[in-house]
């Protein structure tokens, strides 16, 4: 089954990293507020960012990964699948 790792970039410039089988769904529920506490406070302006992955394991692993990572290198990240 595919798992998806997303970064949303919220109206406040910030990110929010998770990871879903439904991409779909789970932006929806972002955008509704029933997403995360986090999307609650900082409302989701877009999907900036997907990668897909085998496992749930694997996408958990690289959700970590990217919540490290310094926002700029987030926004690296997202520019770099953009160029693509």
């Amino acid at each position: 089954m595919a798992f998806y790792v997303y970064i949303l970039q919220c109206c406040d410039g910030s990110f929010y990293t998770g990871y879903t089988k439904d991409l779909d769904a789970r932006t929806r529920q972002h955008q509704n507020g029933k997403g995360a506490r986090y999307t609650k406070a900082h409302k989701p302006q877009r999907l900036a960012y997907t990668e897909l992955h085998d496992s749930r394991g694997q996408a958990m692993k690289r959700e970590r990964e990217i919540k490290k990572l310094s926002h700029q290198q987030k926004q690296d990240l997202i520019n770099l699948q953009n160029k693509k």
